[in-house]
């Protein structure tokens, strides 16, 4: 049967959306980290300071011992945040090495500052899973990660306005201060290293 040319011209373009659509779901479906990886081209970085109240949670180091959240950040040391998975491979492998690069850079002085990396996969990253973590980007004893409980790692999220609903959603984010009810420095995108550790310098 032959198909006249004013369906030829109605027909055929959309066939040829609904292929590209089903071909753009598929890319989506085989590459779950493509968000992460769109992110992680991007080098805009966005620099703000903001208050923030501290959730009282008890939450799992990668050693195994618990602590509590709103107690741990209340130190006269500078602190430094951020969110990460272990099986994200795209933003969290660069935030983590952004630590390790400060940690690096801060040589002897890296005792003086305190590190945390928070799991927003605590169901994944079971303690001893980020013990692995931590020995693969050679962490310090000044650098904590924590897990617990999903809901406990959502409210510590929502609690620095990080949470984007769905690990495969969250952006990169640091947040820096100097001690005990400072103000936090808030970087939206990746961070720079040697930025942070200068910033770490100065608030010692």
């Amino acid at each position: 049967m032959r198909i006249s040319a004013t369906l030829r011209r109605v027909f055929l373009p959309a066939v040829g959306l609904l292929l590209a659509s089903t071909s753009f779901a598929d890319s989506k479906a085989a590459d779950p980290h493509a968000h992460h990886r769109a992110t992680a081209k991007s080098s805009a970085t966005q620099r703000s300071t903001a208050q923030y109240e501290i959730p009282a949670l008890q939450m799992v180091a990668q050693d195994g011992s618990t602590v509590s959240v709103d107690e741990l950040l209340a130190t006269d040391r500078p602190v430094m945040v951020n969110f990460i998975f272990t099986t994200c491979t795209a933003i969290c492998p660069m935030m983590t090495s952004i630590f390790q690069q400060v940690q690096m850079r801060l040589g002897d002085d890296a005792g003086k500052i305190l590190m945390v990396s928070v799991s927003i996969d605590p169901e994944e990253d079971t303690p001893e899973v980020l013990g692995d973590y931590a020995e693969r980007f050679r962490a310090g004893p000044q650098w904590m990660f924590l897990t617990g409980s999903l809901e406990d790692s959502i409210a510590l999220q929502r609690a620095f306005n990080a949470y984007r609903g769905d690990k495969m959603n969250h952006a990169p984010v640091t947040l820096i201060r100097a001690g005990n009810e400072s103000e936090w420095i808030r970087f939206d995108g990746f961070s720079n290293a040697k930025e942070l550790a200068a910033q770490a310098r100065e608030l010692m």
